[in-house]
């Protein structure tokens, strides 16, 4: 297999700016994931390591060598694309085998007539069935193998897109968005086969999607992309618990994160709502700071009873979203029309809580995630916060 490295890859679509020089190394055998918001650039940027688009600036390596001469085949990647691209004409034998025959077998060797005189297209034939063969085994599609692709559900026919890239035994795979055109139930179903796949495999998977939940689930590493830039590289779980902008934020994790209005006060302490908290932050006074708070970090309080370390606010419920295992509780700040909030609880304290009841949230205050006006993250200072901190990676 191999690393791809990125080099300060820029690409415009007229006076459009696509992608603004992106520098980014990807590691042999890793699984990193290109999310973002439709038309961030993660798609062209996939198609130019494929060698689909060509870069106006910058370039691309493939196991340490430049790949930016050669064409699509030559660069020993595979790409599954959205639409599977099948050919429907095909039998499910036969997509899968295609890149073998066109690379195996000379031009005449394959037209009708010319390739019964070949003595050596049968022993190729052999080991292009083995291959095929090889590979349904693993995708567990050898008893499709005679059917054409509009006889087949939608999972059938990703694994079989899949499976045209395997037999290849590329250095790399691209991905992009192969799971959007699947039904709900599906996709967390091939969510399970891609990952166990890349494990088996071993090999390095590039995969774009604009699903963050597809990205937190399977992949080593997460690109978060925005206007043709990377806000944030790292694991999922970097991205999750310390977001480096407001932008990761508010991508990243569902329900989306709550987005409260602070300010600093005297001391660089901040206030929320009016009442100070313990949290202080090296700004002026005056200046508006946003308080970022997950779902699942607040709960239910007694107000001024919250406790030393711990913010609150007063919120109305509007409605409950019952998801089984837990609920989902959505609120409206009192005062505050425009602005709302969501809670993650369990059942047995949803049911305690009625419509239209006005509580308060409380929430500890080491869980907040500071941002200034700019939207970029900073760095509380207050008893039990961490020092710790994420530096985004810039493109």
């Amino acid at each position: 297999m191999a690393t791809v490295t990125l080099s300060s890859i820029a690409k415009s679509f007229g006076a459009t700016r696509v992608l603004g020089g992106i520098d980014l190394d990807i590691a042999d055998g890793e699984f990193l994931t290109l999310v973002g918001p439709s038309g961030c650039g993660k798609s062209t940027m996939i198609r130019i390591i494929a060698g689909l688009e060509h870069q106006d600036g910058g370039g691309v390596a493939i196991g340490g060598h430049s790949v930016d001469h050669l064409r699509p085949h030559e660069r020993r990647v595979a790409m599954v694309f959205q639409s599977y691209a099948l050919y429907p004409h095909m039998s499910v034998r036969a997509n899968i085998a295609l890149p073998l025959t066109m690379s195996r077998l000379k031009l005449w060797q394959r037209l009708p007539l010319l390739r019964l005189l070949s003595s050596g297209r049968r022993e190729a034939m052999r080991g292009i069935d083995a291959d095929v063969g090889a590979v349904t085994a693993q995708l567990q599609l050898d008893h499709l193998l005679d059917r054409k692709p509009a006889q087949l559900s939608g999972g059938q026919r990703q694994r079989v897109a899949l499976g045209r890239a395997m037999v290849r035994n590329p250095d790399v795979f691209l991905m992009d968005e192969p799971l959007s055109n699947l039904d709900a139930k599906l996709r967390v179903h091939m969510r399970s086969e891609l990952a166990e796949l890349h494990k088996r495999l071993g090999a390095t998977f590039v995969y774009v999607t604009h699903d963050q939940v597809e990205a937190m689930t399977m992949s080593d590493r997460v690109a978060m992309m925005d206007s043709g830039s990377i806000l944030q590289l790292g694991t999922p779980s970097q991205l999750y618990e310390r977001p480096a902008s407001l932008k990761v934020a508010q991508f990243i994790g569902s329900p989306a994160i709550n987005l409260l209005p602070g300010i600093v006060g005297a001391g660089g302490r901040l206030e929320l709502f009016g009442r100070p908290m313990g949290l202080s932050v090296g700004l002026p006074p005056g200046q508006p700071v946003t308080l970022g708070v997950r779902s699942e970090a607040l709960s239910l309080v007694h107000g001024e009873t919250a406790g030393a370390g711990r913010g609150w606010f007063s919120a109305r419920l509007r409605r409950k979203e019952n998801l089984g295992s837990e609920y989902i509780l959505h609120f409206d700040l009192a005062g505050r029309d425009a602005q709302g909030a969501t809670m993650r609880t369990s059942p047995a304290i949803a049911a305690g809580v009625h419509e239209a009841a006005e509580v308060a949230l409380g929430f500890d205050e080491t869980a907040c995630h500071l941002f200034a006006a700019d939207g970029e993250r900073i760095e509380p200072r207050g008893p039990g916060v961490a020092t710790a901190s994420v530096v985004p990676l810039r493109a």
